[in-house]
């Protein structure tokens, strides 16, 4: 697990176990692909991805699991494609 502070998200990711960086790396690449205009950055300590000025998700691995936090501009951004899941 990472202990340090990353400068970016390449460092945030290279400091989990392969397979977690592969997992890692899978959610960056379909975050790029579905916003491909977005930005990545750590804020709050974990990878962030924003577009137009605003974050959209932020994600995290943790020692079982792996967060998803998409925030309330990333939400409405994928509106269309979030309307299936309550």
């Amino acid at each position: 697990m990472n202990t340090g502070k990353p400068k970016n998200i390449d460092e945030y990711i290279a400091g989990f176990p392969e397979d977690t960086q592969q997992l890692l790396g899978q959610i960056r690449s379909r975050i790029k692909a579905a916003a491909p205009d977005a930005a990545g950055k750590i804020s709050y300590g974990m990878p962030t991805f924003t577009l137009n000025g605003k974050s959209l998700v932020h994600f995290a691995a943790f020692k079982n699991h792996i967060g998803f936090y998409p925030t309330p501009a990333g939400v409405k951004s994928f509106e269309e494609e979030l309307s299936r899941y309550k």
